[in-house]
C-alpha cells in the first residue's frame, strides 16, 4: 500500500498515478508533468514488495533524473531499487555491460567516447573530403532499428557525408570505441537478435518510465516496447510527454501516437491529459495556443493566470541595433516590473547568433549577469569516474545538499566496486569526509581538479597503474574538458576558466539566462525575450517537418509566466535574399502591445 502523501497533487495527477494500467499522459506546459511523474514513481517504489524488481525511468537528461531523484527522496522513499537516467545510460548499464560478449562488435571489449571525440574525428576525416567540402555539422545522423539517416546533409553533400560516416564508423569498429549513437545501435542489436534480454529485463522491471516521449527515437521505442511485449502485461509502463513540444526531428525524436505505441508494444494504454497551466498568464496561454498541433486543452489555474502580460512583436528592429533593443527590454523588465534578472531569458535559435549577442549584452549591461550559451567546461559524462569526483570537488559540503553529495559519494563507490578497487570499509559518509579534507588553492579550474584528483589518489591509494581504466577515464576527462575551456574562452569575453567559473556549474543559477529554443525547453521564466524568428531559421531551412515553426514558437511561449517578446529582426541573409519573418508568426493574429 502507498505511504506517499498525494494532497498536493490535483484530480488530473491524482487519477494518472493511481491507475495502474499503462498510462499515456499528455500534459500541457506547466501542468506539473514533472510532479506527476515524481509522485508516480514514488508511489510505485514504495508499494514494491519483490526485492529482485527495480523501477525504471528514462528521462531526457540527467540532470532531470537528479531532480527527480531528489524529490523522491524529499518525499522520504527509499530509492535503491529505482534505476534513472538517460537511455544512453539505460541501454549501458542494462544491455551493453551484460550482453555485450553476444555483439559481435562489443565482444572484445570496448570504450565509450564522447560528443567531442567524435567532432574531432568526424572534422579531421571531413578535411579530406573536396567539391564539395564538408563540416562536422553537416554529417549530423542517427539510426532507427532499420537504417542510418542522415539528418544534416544536402543532395550536393550527401555522397561526402555518407563516404565521412562509412570511414568514421569503421574508425571505431576497428578500435572497438563506442559513441552515443552506436549505443543505441548496438543495444537494439542486442534485444532484437537475443530474445531472452526481453524476457530476462520484463522481468526485472515493475514499471518502466519514460519523460518527454515527444523527444524519443523509433530506435528507443523498439527496445522498450520489446521488453514491454515480453512481459506480457507483468511489466507496467508510464510514458508522459508534450506532442505539441516534439522539436528534436533533426536528432530522430518523434511524438509517437498512443496507436503506434500499442501496435510496437502489443500492450493496450490508457489515455490521460494534465490539461491545467500553473505557469503562464491566460494572455500568454491565448498567444502560444495558436501554435498547437496536438489538440489538447490548456486552462489557465497558476497564480498568474490573471496577470496582465505584456506580449509584443517586433519585426522592424534592424539587426545592428538589436543589442540595444535587447538591452532595453531586459533594463526595463529589472527596473520598471521590478522583475529579478534570474527570471529573464534571452532566447535565439542558433547557438551563432547567441555567442555574439552575449558578449555584446554584456557590454552594454554590465551590471548584470549573464548565462552564455556553452558555459559548462567539462563534458557531463555520467559514467567517467572523475566527473563523479567533479560534482563533489566542486561543490562545497552544506545541509541543503548533504543528501545529493552522500548520493553522489555512493555512485563514485559503486564505479570504485567495478574496477575491483577494495571498498569494503568505505562508506558513503567516510568518502565524503575524504573530499571535505582535501584543500586545494589553484585558481585556474583544470589546474584545480588535476591536484584535486592527485590529492584524492593519495588519500584512497588509487594507482592508477593498477586501474588503467580511470587513468583512461582521467585522461579522457581532461582532454574533452580542455577543449571546451578553449572554445568557452574564444566566444565569451570575460570567462577564464577560472575555479570560480568551474564551481557555478554545480551551483545555484544566476543571471539572465541566455539560450538556443531547444536549451531552454523544461525551463520557465518571468519574461522571455526570443530573435531570430525568421523564415530559414524558424523553421529551419533543412527542416522536413512541416509542423516545426509551431512547435518551437509554442516552446518559446510556453516558457513565460508574465511576459513574452517576439523579435523578428530586420537585415539577415543577403541583400538578394533577405530573411523575412516567419511567416506563422507574422500572419497570427493577435492583439499585441
Amino acid at each position: 500500500m502507498s505511504i506517499i502523501d498525494i494532497s498536493q497533487l490535483n484530480d488530473e495527477q491524482i487519477d494518472a498515478i493511481q491507475d495502474d494500467r499503462n498510462i499515456f499522459l499528455v500534459a500541457a506546459p506547466g501542468s506539473g508533468k514533472t510532479r506527476a511523474l515524481t509522485y508516480k514513481i514514488a508511489k510505485e517504489l514504495s508499494e514494491l514488495d519483490e526485492q529482485k524488481k527495480w523501477i525504471v525511468a528514462i528521462t531526457y537528461t540527467n540532470r532531470a533524473a537528479e531532480e527527480i531523484k531528489e524529490r523522491i527522496e524529499l518525499l522520504g522513499i527509499d530509492t535503491k531499487k529505482l534505476w534513472i537516467g538517460t537511455i544512453h545510460g539505460f541501454c549501458i548499464e542494462w544491455i551493453l555491460k551484460p550482453y555485450g560478449v553476444f555483439h559481435q562488435n562489443l565482444k572484445n571489449g570496448y570504450s565509450i567516447i564522447n560528443s567531442y571525440d567524435s567532432e574531432e574525428i568526424i572534422s579531421l576525416l571531413c578535411k579530406s573530403i573536396s567539391n564539395p567540402t564538408i563540416s562536422y555539422y553537416d554529417c549530423n545522423h542517427y539510426f532507427t532499428s532499420t537504417r542510418l539517416e542522415y539528418s544534416s546533409c544536402t543532395l550536393a553533400t550527401r555522397n561526402n557525408v555518407v563516404a565521412v560516416l562509412n570511414l568514421y564508423h569503421q574508425k571505431l569498429i576497428s578500435e572497438n570505441q563506442v559513441d552515443f549513437e552506436l549505443i543505441l545501435l548496438y543495444a537494439y542489436q542486442l534485444i532484437d537478435s537475443q530474445p531472452l534480454i526481453s524476457v530476462t529485463l520484463s522481468r526485472l522491471f515493475k514499471h518502466v518510465l519514460i519523460d518527454e516521449f515527444q523527444d524519443t527515437r523509433e530506435i528507443q521505442y523498439s527496445i522498450f516496447s520489446r521488453i514491454l511485449k515480453a512481459g506480457r502485461g507483468g511489466v507496467k509502463g508510464f510514458i508522459v510527454g508534450d506532442p505539441n513540444q516534439a522539436i528534436y526531428g533533426s536528432l530522430g525524436g518523434y511524438a509517437i501516437s498512443l496507436q503506434e505505441l500499442e501496435q510496437l508494444s502489443g500492450q493496450c494504454f490508457v489515455e490521460k491529459q494534465l490539461n491545467k497551466n500553473y505557469r503562464s498568464s491566460l494572455r500568454i496561454i491565448n498567444h502560444f495556443s495558436n501554435y498547437k498541433v496536438y489538440p489538447s486543452a490548456i486552462n489557465a489555474a497558476g497564480d498568474f493566470s490573471a496577470f496582465q502580460s505584456t506580449v509584443t512583436f517586433n519585426c522592424s528592429v534592424h539587426k545592428d541595433y538589436l543589442a540595444p533593443q535587447l538591452a532595453g527590454l531586459i533594463r526595463a523588465s529589472i527596473e520598471d516590473e521590478n522583475i529579478n534578472e534570474n527570471e529573464i531569458c534571452i532566447v535565439a535559435p542558433w547557438w551563432i547568433h547567441l555567442a555574439s549577442m552575449t558578449r555584446k549584452l554584456i557590454a552594454l549591461l554590465p551590471e548584470y549577469d549573464f548565462n552564455g550559451p556553452g558555459m559548462t567546461p567539462f563534458a557531463r559524462d555520467e559514467d567517467n569516474f572523475w566527473y563523479k569526483v567533479t560534482k563533489i570537488a566542486l561543490t562545497e559540503p552544506s545541509p541543503s545538499i548533504y543528501i545529493r553529495r552522500l548520493r553522489w559519494a555512493s555512485e563514485i563507490i559503486k564505479l570504485l566496486e567495478a574496477e575491483s578497487y577494495p571498498i569494503s570499509s568505505i562508506t558513503p559518509k567516510k568518502l565524503l569526509k575524504v573530499f571535505n579534507s582535501i584543500d586545494c588553492s589553484e585558481e585556474d579550474g583544470l589546474n584545480y581538479l588535476d591536484k584535486y584528483f592527485q590529492k584524492l589518489e593519495v588519500s584512497l591509494e588509487i594507482d592508477l597503474t593498477v586501474y588503467p581504466s580511470l587513468s583512461d577515464h582521467r585522461t579522457a576527462f581532461f582532454e574533452s574538458a580542455s577543449k571546451r575551456v578553449d572554445r568557452i574562452i574564444s566566444e565569451n569575453e570575460g570567462y577564464a576558466g577560472s575555479i570560480t567559473d568551474f564551481k557555478k556549474v554545480f551551483g545555484e543559477k544566476k543571471g539572465i539566462t541566455v539560450s538556443t529554443i531547444h536549451g531552454v525547453k523544461g525551463a520557465e521564466f518571468d519574461v522571455v525575450i526570443a530573435y531570430g524568428l525568421l523564415e530559414g531559421i524558424v523553421p529551419h531551412f533543412n527542416e522536413t517537418d512541416a509542423n516545426s515553426a509551431y512547435k518551437l514558437l509554442y516552446v518559446i511561449g510556453s516558457r513565460a509566466r508574465k511576459h513574452l517578446h517576439l523579435i523578428s529582426e530586420q537585415g539577415r541573409g543577403s541583400q538578394r535574399y533577405p530573411k523575412y519573418p516567419t511567416t506563422i508568426l507574422e500572419q497570427h493574429v493577435f492583439p499585441y502591445d
